[in-house]
């Protein structure tokens, strides 16, 4: 069975121009605020006074934080354009943005400095205990599926809160970051586009490649991931945090990513599926270097201040990373689901074993 085509975008010049469907609410803020959001600009709006009950990643402030930064992104479908810089918006997501950026920093307190950082990322351990080692040893159809949807909200927007950093970047750091990004663009061709490559492993696997499609399948661990960039993107006094952040992700990638190409493999999951991992696997190794030659240096040379910063970036990286993976390996080994909502899955090349199949899959024909 083929996987529908997603209806195409309008080419309108509305403020309600097509984009991502509203998400469920997650509790009484993020209730409140959908609510406003299908309403006109202007309407009421939640008590940024509601952060300071939240913690700092449940459901319901990542949640909050995830819709306010996509106005920045796509947006959302009938949503008005307008409230993208409305202030009183603003006041509710700088709120909630405190509560987040004062659990990263609780999270992390006492990380090591950068050179300490940088150095322990490009050791691999050899009995490595992470969610990418558990998918490459003993992951299942099912579990890569699961895994690549909650991912895809990352991978479908990677490069970009990454590139709202280039313009508080000057020289040498700016024309290395510059270059690593024009490889994640495609480096002009629009096939090659790492979210269009992710797009089409989605496919292979099954899933439905829409913008957005799975936010209300993914955890608030996922969310806390992607927010993170968009807080780091979003404020030029964090452009230091956002390098850092940028290194783990360069630093890190190509042993994972032969790790997944090798899982992908394994399972069957599709030439497109294992080709996205495989193609990190080298074009990562050279970017570790530039990033840590060029990208980092670079901005020390002309920021020293900004080190504690950068790793800070690294550690709260890897923070999230590990809360994730934690999340989904420990609901996997009681075999239950890691997400929120069953997937609704139509496959186009094969069936998997009945081993393989999850209580509630939908779809499996």
């Amino acid at each position: 069975m083929n996987l529908p085509t997603p209806a195409p975008r309008a080419t309108t010049t509305t403020a309600t121009a097509a984009g991502a469907v509203l998400p469920q609410a997650r509790g009484e803020v993020s209730s409140d605020l959908l609510a406003a959001l299908r309403g006109t600009v202007g309407t009421h709006l939640p008590d940024p006074a509601a952060a300071s009950r939240a913690a700092p990643f449940s459901e319901d402030l990542q949640l909050v934080l995830y819709i306010c930064y996509e106005l920045h992104y796509q947006g959302f479908a009938g949503v008005d354009a307008a409230w993208e810089w409305d202030p009183e918006l603003l006041r509710l997501r700088g709120a909630m943005e405190r509560r987040f950026l004062a659990g990263l920093r609780e999270g992390t307190a006492g990380h090591p400095d950068l050179e300490a950082a940088l150095d322990h990322m490009v050791v691999e351990p050899v009995d490595g205990t992470g969610i990418t080692h558990f998918l490459a040893d003993e992951g299942t159809l099912w579990q890569l599926r699961e895994y690549a949807a909650q991912r895809s909200l990352y991978h479908l927007k990677e490069a970009d809160p990454h590139a709202w950093v280039i313009p508080r970047l000057r020289g040498r750091a700016k024309a290395a970051f510059a270059a690593v990004e024009f490889d994640e663009f495609g480096a002009g061709h629009p096939e090659r586009i790492h979210a269009q490559l992710f797009a089409d492993l989605m496919h292979d696997l099954g899933l439905d490649t829409t913008y957005g499609r799975y936010l209300d399948a993914a955890g608030p661990e996922m969310l806390a991931t992607v927010n993170m960039m968009s807080l780091f993107g979003l404020h030029r006094a964090l452009r230091g945090a956002l390098v850092g952040h940028f290194a783990a992700v360069e630093t890190t990638s190509s042993p994972a990513s032969r790790r997944l190409a090798g899982a992908m493999r394994r399972t069957g999951a599709g030439p497109a599926a294992e080709h996205f991992y495989a193609e990190h696997v080298t074009a990562d190794a050279v970017h570790e270097q530039v990033v840590r030659r060029d990208v980092i240096g670079g901005l020390l040379a002309e920021e020293p201040s900004l080190a504690s910063d950068m790793a800070f970036g690294l550690a709260a990286t890897a923070m999230l990373d590990d809360r994730f993976g934690h999340r989904l390996t420990s609901m996997w080994r009681e075999g239950r689901t890691s997400l929120r909502v069953p997937l609704d899955i139509s496959l186009p090349r094969r069936v998997p074993p009945r081993d393989e199949r999850r209580p509630g899959d939908g779809n499996l024909t």
